[in-house]
């Protein structure tokens, strides 16, 4: 049991209160799969990135930290959801604190002691699965057919030009194949210790329309604390969905639709006290539908004109915190124009509302509890090139958002081909995290008296980010990856004590900086083994500012590890069977403390038959760890053992 009173300023009751509201956050191919594995280093460096520039350049080109999880990569790891696939890149740090529940980020800020982790922006589709009411991703509520991912791009640094105000961190952009590439029938059975999964998916090919529609449903089971106790997170989740793709002339066409329904329960410590009065917490309850439509026209000389539509509805409940039901209509346009003087210029606009109704409980309360709100912003990017082997990117958006008004989002990138196999790359760029509605609007407890009044005068968070990156191929079967970044921020969320000493509110009096390294690499062994390896360093400094009495807020750096390691060896036995093995280090967590860990995951696929694959998939084979949240109420990450059979036709 965990006894709160509401009578007076508590830190530790309010962290509690909002990370309960937000709780959440926290395979075999088929044979018409590319296999990544037999391509040579050189042309995995030519694989097409888009999420860097926003029209197709190679890996290679790209100046930005870009890593790129591939189908293959995610079959071979025996990944079984989006943040396990997420582990594969060496620039970002996925933490675990409930069979559900996951914070991820990368260089840092991985959550405050107010707050989920809120400065990495997250899309599937061209749909950005940003939560207005924090700003960040429930995890939870995000899941996919896994077999029927292109790939994952994964950018570690400022994104906001391109794509928004909340790309402060990082961008991930999660791409599903196209419907002409799932022709047939695909069926999926997994079961283990940890719980099981089923799907499948059927496909048509025609000569210019093609579609496909899919279901999954999932069962994780119960988690154990470091003492043995059982864990209250059982995860129940089923999903079903199209997607639709066809052509005409030079236009293009696709239609993507999900619908999902969720359950799961809350993790200790079971009750809080109002007033006298204990709320049992129950069962979280997720649903949610949407549907993304885009139409892309193929111009003269290389340009493109685009235009993406969606509609999403998601409903979340929380007893006995809150309920939310949420609603969002976006409109995006862009023109990129055929290449003219050395120029190659990308422009376009975003237009962006939501219906938020959130009912209120004695516990919180989101005053008003019903707004819309609108988010506008237009940007432009030039690609200069200056001469054959330097290019300099220039770009800028303004964005309009609720609680700021405009906000200015520059950039510049310079990259230099040293070599034919060789590029040197530098940035500089801003970028702002907005307010949003648990900064402004969120009050403690649901009812007058409160203990928390909101943030009627908190600022949109900045960061300006400097970059300096090596991307290349030093041997015919090396290929390897380096950037040093400097991040300054400004404004950072704060949670002050009035001066009366009877409230609360939120304040943007803290700065900082983070400065460290990331760097990835493979090597071809042999023709039928290949390694990987991934570093990451940080070193993280947060401090008040002039009348700030926010004493935990500095501790916030302690949610990120300042060192982390993972190696990867894929080995082809034959033909028919594959062997994949991956260690990880994450060094210690200081707030709250989590210790150090090493996890040895391996995977043995088997091609039974040409349209048949048996996979043995072990994770933590070295023993349990925990990866994120208080001793007393997370999950240990226990040894894992299943089996997965997944039938093509």
């Amino acid at each position: 049991m965990y006894n709160c009173s509401i009578s007076r300023p508590r830190l530790s009751t309010l962290g509690w209160l909002i990370a309960a509201t937000l709780a959440g956050q926290a395979d075999a191919a088929d044979p018409q799969t590319a296999d990544f594995a037999d391509l040579s280093i050189e042309e995995l460096a030519n694989i097409q990135v888009t999420s860097v520039s926003k029209r197709p350049e190679r890996l290679l080109d790209a100046p930005a930290s870009v890593f790129v999880i591939t189908a293959d990569d995610i079959r071979r790891a025996g990944a079984v959801s989006i943040p396990d696939a997420l582990r594969l890149a060496p620039n970002l740090h996925v933490a675990q604190g409930a069979s559900y529940a996951n914070a991820i980020s990368a260089r840092g800020l991985n959550g405050s002691n107010n707050s989920s982790p809120n400065k990495l922006l997250v899309m599937i589709d061209g749909r950005s699965v940003y939560a207005p009411l924090f700003s960040g991703v429930f995890w939870d509520m995000q899941d996919l057919l896994l077999e029927d991912v292109e790939r994952i791009e994964v950018i570690s640094g400022p994104g906001g030009t391109l794509w928004g105000v909340n790309a402060v961190n990082g961008v991930i952009n999660i791409t599903t194949r196209s419907a002409h590439a799932t022709e047939g029938s695909l069926a999926v059975v997994r079961g283990g210790t940890d719980g099981g999964d089923l799907a499948f998916r059927q496909g048509y090919r025609g000569a210019n329309a093609s579609w496909r529609v899919y279901g999954k449903a999932l069962d994780r089971s119960h988690s154990e604390n470091a003492a043995g106790a059982r864990v209250n997170d059982d995860w129940r989740q089923g999903q079903v969905g199209l997607r639709a793709d066809w052509a005409r002339g030079a236009d293009a066409f696709s239609v993507n639709a999900n619908l999902y329904r969720g359950r799961h329960e809350q993790p200790a410590p079971g009750e809080i006290s109002v007033d006298g009065t204990d709320l049992q917490l129950g069962t979280i309850r997720t649903e949610g539908a949407n549907l993304t439509g885009r139409w892309e026209r193929a111009l003269d000389a290389g340009g493109s004109l685009s235009v993406q539509a969606y509609l999403d509805h998601t409903r979340r409940e929380v007893p006995p915190t809150l309920t939310e039901a949420l609603r969002v209509a976006d409109l995006q346009f862009q023109h990129s124009l055929p290449a003219f003087g050395g120029h190659a210029l990308v422009w376009g606009a975003n237009y962006r509302h939501s219906w938020d109704d959130v009912t209120n409980s004695e516990v919180i309360a989101f005053l008003p509890a019903q707004v819309e709100q609108t988010w506008a912003s237009v940007f432009a990017q030039d690609e200069v090139t200056l001469r054959p082997d330097l290019r300099l990117t220039l770009g800028g958006r303004i964005e309009r958002n609720p609680y700021t008004g405009n906000e200015f989002l520059p950039t510049a990138r310079l990259a230099w081909r040293v070599a034919p196999r060789h590029a040197l790359w530098a940035a500089a760029s801003r970028t702002v995290r907005a307010p949003t509605r648990l900064d402004a609007d969120a009050f403690i407890p649901g009812r007058a008296p409160f203990l928390l009044r909101g943030g009627p005068t908190v600022r949109a968070e900045v960061a300006r980010v400097f970059e300096l990156g090596y991307r290349g191929q030093p041997l015919d079967a090396l290929s390897y990856s380096a950037t040093l970044f400097h991040h300054r921020y400004d404004h950072l969320r704060t949670q002050e004590v009035d001066p009366t000493g009877t409230f609360l509110t939120f304040g943007s009096l803290m700065e900082g900086q983070s400065t460290g390294i990331e760097t990835w690499g493979s090597y071809q062994v042999t023709p039928a083994w290949r390694t990987s390896a991934g570093f990451t360093a940080l070193h993280e400094t947060l401090r008040l500012k002039a009348g700030s009495n926010d004493l935990a807020g500095p501790g916030s750096a302690g949610k990120d590890p300042e060192h982390t390691f993972q190696l990867r060896s894929n080995y082809a036995i034959d033909d028919a069977r594959d062997l994949e093995l991956g260690l990880r280090r994450v060094a210690a967590l200081e707030n709250p403390a989590v210790p150090a860990y090493w996890a040895l995951d391996a995977r043995l696929g088997w091609r039974l038959q040409r349209n048949l694959e048996l996979s043995l998939v072990g994770r933590n084979l070295n023993g349990s760890h925990a990866e994120s949240g208080t001793l007393a109420t997370r999950a240990e990450l226990d040894r894992a053992l299943w089996v997965k059979l997944v039938w093509t036709n």
